[in-house]
């Protein structure tokens, strides 16, 4: 089958979004399908909007050969009209929007997600089939458009380090004194709600915590700035490190020393971290709105906290840091979170069944 696979900018960029699409581009390459990356120009909402009243990128899809085209749903600015124009061939490609969250669900002004949700809502229509990545996802997208088209849930993994660290590990690590180890793994943007945790965090005693901020710290450059000028002003800067993006060895070596994935206030559509995290023994303290409370089992595996409970911080902190026995049991149910769940080549395999049925339903 040939595949076109439709992103913004560049394949490589390190975010929990492009790892999955990484994985599932090789996954179904190694599965005998031909895929073909098709990369869109980056830029401001208005200017990927532009590109969609252009004729060229309708043309560069038809004359592609594509059975299938698999559309990241980010990218749906500049191909809600694309799309529209490719239904009305006969001999058209299949439209499939791989949906990793909605645009006009994260937190901004209300007038600016009424005009997103304009937008999204026109090209969820013109799909032939979706891909989610949780049931938040789906749901998300059945909120916004109802349809029957053929979909499926294929979970992002938390496998890409190996196996998850040993029982004996994980109990010696959470028994040495001093602070608990915190870590924010994703690239520093509103939507992922450093600014909350970093004002939560200067009302807990800078004794028994450290932060590691490790992800992107160049995709929201003007937010980054103020996160960083927040930590000055608040006193945190002996206890919060800005890394930014890591090595791989460099990451496995942080997971295996941290105590707790720290992100009470990020909105995710998954949280591929959270399930990374998991596999190196740590409690994940994560957000009620949005996909983390699909891996989150509040007081068992971690924490789930609403977006406006910046005070519910201090005291789970100041709990597990005096109650490290409990921290080691839900340090080990974290383990078995991950191990219960799909590994890559699971979700990779039933995206192909998916694709494979799909292809040979009538026109």
């Amino acid at each position: 089958m040939r595949i076109g696979f439709i992103i913004y900018g560049s394949l490589d960029t390190l975010t929990g979004g492009y790892l999955y699409d990484r994985v599932m581009v090789k996954g179904l390459t190694e599965l005998g399908h031909e895929v073909e990356v098709i990369s869109l120009p980056e830029g401001s909402y208005l200017r990927r909007l532009r590109l969609g009243f252009s004729q060229g990128l309708c043309h560069r899809l038809l004359e592609g050969g594509f059975d299938i085209l698999i559309q990241d749903e980010l990218c749906h600015p500049s191909l809600f009209l694309v799309n529209r124009r490719l239904r009305r061939h006969a001999k058209r490609p299949l439209l499939v929007a791989l949906v990793h969250h909605v645009l006009c669900n994260e937190p901004r002004p209300h007038w600016q997600n009424m005009f997103l949700e304009l937008i999204e809502r026109s090209f969820l229509a013109t799909v032939d089939g979706f891909i989610h990545n949780s049931e938040t996802t789906q749901q998300s997208v059945a909120s916004l458009v109802e349809h029957s088209s053929p979909q499926i849930i294929a979970y992002p993994a938390g496998d890409r380090f190996g196996t998850a660290l040993s029982p004996e590990v994980i109990a010696t690590r959470t028994h040495l004194p001093g602070p608990l180890n915190l870590i924010f793994l994703g690239i520093v943007i509103p939507r992922k709600g450093l600014l909350p945790l970093l004002s939560a965090l200067a009302c807990v005693d800078q004794n028994i915590w450290n932060l590691s901020i490790v992800g992107g710290l160049d995709f929201d450059p003007a937010y980054t700035a103020r996160a960083e000028k927040l930590t000055r002003q608040l006193g945190l800067s002996d206890s919060v490190r800005f890394l930014g993006l890591l090595q791989d060895d460099d990451l496995v070596e942080i997971l295996s020393t941290s105590h707790l994935f720290c992100m009470p206030y990020a909105y995710e559509g998954f949280g591929i971290g959270i399930l990374e995290a998991m596999a190196f023994g740590l409690p994940a303290i994560g957000c009620l709105n949005g996909a983390a409370r699909e891996t989150i089992s509040h007081g068992v595996n971690g924490f789930l906290l609403d977006t406006g409970d910046l005070s519910g911080l201090e005291t789970l902190l100041q709990q597990l840091h005096r109650d490290r026995d409990r921290l080691q049991r839900m340090a080990l149910a974290a383990c078995a979170t991950y191990v219960s769940r799909p590994k890559w080549q699971d979700s990779i395999a039933a995206i192909d069944t998916f694709l494979r049925k799909l292809e040979e339903l009538p026109a």
